[in-house]
């Protein structure tokens, strides 16, 4: 069914559900109207290169006039890969949330063991376990919202030298060619339960920039 309201595709990060989100996309149909859809995948058992091609089927299928993509963490390189291999018809914008652009401490030191490497999986191993330099080079608005407060299960594995969320340093979620990049004082999980985060992702979203 078709619609004038814009819609935005939320996608998940690794070992999540997308019901993490509830609060964030209430939020996001409240106070700016847009119709939201989760893109659920299995992080562990697929693939990139598969859940690429299900998003892109996925967001094919969104009859609006304009579908903005917004992910946390891994969901974020989701985004990525599925716009570097498709051609995405409406326009829009990309926000990232917490996403390790540039690969992750953490997950590279939990794949130091076997049991750490099955647990994080196949599309998280093909992106995270590698320290990478990429580069946006998609013609759409990327902004970027990194957290500061260093409280998560990422510190049981890895002493962090900087900034970092608990889970992702600041400076693994830089990436070069997106438009802007926020930093908020949230944890890794907790930016999800954020009305700060709620207010500056919607402010990016309808006007390309944070703040009001």
């Amino acid at each position: 069914m078709s619609s004038s309201a814009a819609a935005v595709v939320y996608v998940h990060g690794l070992w999540m559900p997308g019901f993490e989100s509830a609060l964030l996309r209430r939020r996001l149909g409240a106070e700016r109207g847009y119709r939201l859809h989760v893109f659920h995948y299995r992080s562990m058992f697929e693939p990139m290169t598969r859940i690429a091609a299900a998003l892109h089927q996925m967001v094919a299928r969104i009859d609006a006039p304009r579908v903005h993509l917004l992910g946390h963490s891994l969901g974020g390189l989701v985004i990525l890969r599925y716009l570097q291999r498709y051609s995405m018809a409406q326009p829009g914008r990309v926000l990232f949330l917490g996403t390790p652009c540039t690969g992750s401490g953490v997950a590279r030191r939990l794949g130091q063991w076997g049991l750490g490497r099955r647990a994080i999986g196949l599309a998280a191993s093909e992106e995270l376990l590698v320290d990478r330099a990429r580069r946006w080079e998609i013609g759409r608005e990327l902004g970027i919202i990194a957290g500061t407060v260093p409280v998560g299960l990422g510190h049981l594995l890895l002493t962090f030298k900087e900034a970092n969320d608990g889970t992702i340093a600041v400076s693994e979620t830089a990436l070069e060619g997106a438009k802007s990049r926020l930093c908020l004082p949230v944890t890794h999980s907790g930016m999800l339960l954020s009305a700060r985060v709620a207010r500056e992702a919607g402010n990016f979203l309808e006007h390309g920039r944070f703040g009001p």
